[in-house]
């Protein structure tokens, strides 16, 4: 892993302090709305067209183009520690941060508003040991699997009979899912006030009201399934897709947002959003899910 990362985008991703990565007071996964059963399923996405980059907010979003897409299955959640730990257990997989010595983790600091305080390579932090050293994922099963790289996610995908999504798939599955095709925020709150994501809750980075119910990340499948029965596209963790973030970018795309993610900085709980990572960097808020090809 070379950290060639920049500070502005590490706090474009929207880090925060490593306090903030468990679950908030009493254990909403008891309300989950999916069944754990359910976890590892694919919904099918039809082909069709729509416009991508519709209601860009940011210059990387690009204009609104119309594209056709070809149907796919995708997985109802991102992918879980308990699924990651499968994949582990039957290939012997390490990964990239257990290998090259950690992955991006965060602090508290006595400088806020020093950018470079909020984050370090946390030695300690890989998939198995979230928030760092002396942590685990016990009771974190049906969590998404964070501290992972573009390569440790294509090496699941693999092992798993699919692949990632390209950036045009996945907005397109999300776009079709959002509940308000007017209203490109619409897959993170109800005009009734219906909590549909994880994001950050209060004024980032400063206070984190956890009015969602989790003030890291939640389990999947905690809020209702978008209108194509996918959870947690909007929210929760950044998710891998196949896509250089732009011609010759050593970077690729990652789509979604986080739990990290505020209504006063960042804003890329929607589908157009986008961001970037190195493909050998992993975060504690980036994960995956796969599609399959119709067979």
């Amino acid at each position: 892993m070379r950290w060639r990362v920049s500070v502005s985008g590490l706090m474009a991703l929207g880090l925060a302090a490593a306090s903030i990565w468990w679950p908030h007071g009493d254990d909403p996964s008891r309300h989950c709305v999916l069944a754990d059963d359910s976890i590892g399923g694919f919904v099918q996405v039809p082909g069709g067209g729509f416009v991508k980059g519709a209601d860009a907010i940011y210059p990387e979003e690009g204009g609104p183009i119309k594209l056709h897409v070809s149907p796919f299955s995708l997985s109802v959640t991102e992918v879980t520690n308990d699924q990651f730990a499968a994949f582990v257990a039957a290939t012997g997989y390490v990964t990239e941060a257990e290998q090259n010595g950690g992955s991006a983790g965060f602090i508290e600091t006595e400088t806020p508003s020093d950018l470079l305080s909020w984050w370090k390579l946390d030695k300690g932090a890989t998939w198995r040991t979230p928030a760092g050293a002396g942590s685990d994922i016990a009771g974190l099963g049906r969590h998404p699997v964070v501290h992972v790289s573009l390569t440790d996610a294509r090496a699941y995908a693999a092992w798993a009979e699919g692949r990632l999504p390209n950036e045009i798939e996945w907005e397109y599955a999300a776009s079709l899912g959002l509940f308000d095709p007017d209203d490109p925020e619409s897959g993170l709150r109800g005009p009734d006030g219906e909590i549909r994501a994880n994001t950050w809750n209060g004024v980032f980075p400063v206070l984190n009201t956890a009015e969602d119910g989790f003030a890291g990340t939640a389990p999947v499948g905690c809020y209702r399934a978008n209108l194509i029965g996918a959870h947690d596209m909007i929210g929760n963790v950044w998710e891998w897709t196949e896509t250089p973030f732009g011609d010759g970018s050593p970077q690729f795309t990652i789509k979604g947002g986080s739990y990290l993610c505020g209504s006063n900085y960042c804003r890329r709980y929607r589908t157009a959003a986008r961001e970037s990572l190195e493909p050998d960097f992993s975060t504690a808020h980036t994960g995956f899910r796969i599609v399959k090809d119709p067979g």
